[in-house]
């Protein structure tokens, strides 16, 4: 489908994903879609991007940190990651996040805490290395 046949839901999305997790991270995603992932690609591009990601009351930052307690709360590593590395784009600092990870050990258990300290950990270090 052509970017002229998407929904302005889509088109929002797909600029709100781009400017968070950048145009390689996304232009990867969109080469290694198939059919069998390409309606939910279109799902959390309207969905996430589109619909959560793009409203108004929370800016990029303050939603950068509510995703990465999140997730870092359901154990999801990969995508604790990605966030992270998004933080580049969305101005969520270092303090943000231990903050965000000090309510994950209250909310969400200290074992669910600790595992993305380390793995928040080894992806700034990556990134300051790069």
């Amino acid at each position: 489908m052509s970017d002229d046949d998407r929904s302005e839901r889509y088109k929002t999305g797909m600029n709100v994903r781009r400017k968070v997790l950048g145009d390689a991270h996304v232009d990867r995603a969109s080469a290694q879609m198939t059919d069998l992932d390409a309606d939910f690609q279109t799902f959390i591009t309207e969905g996430a991007w589109g619909s959560v990601w793009s409203r108004p009351n929370f800016t990029l930052r303050e939603r950068s940190i509510v995703t990465i307690a999140l997730l870092a709360a359901l154990g999801q590593d990969d995508e604790v990651a990605m966030h992270v590395r998004a933080t580049a784009n969305t101005g969520a600092t270092k303090d943000d996040i231990r903050e965000a990870l000090m309510h994950v050990a209250v909310y969400a258990g200290v074992p669910a805490a600790n595992h993305a300290f380390k793995i928040v950990k080894k992806v700034f270090a990556e990134m300051e290395s790069a």
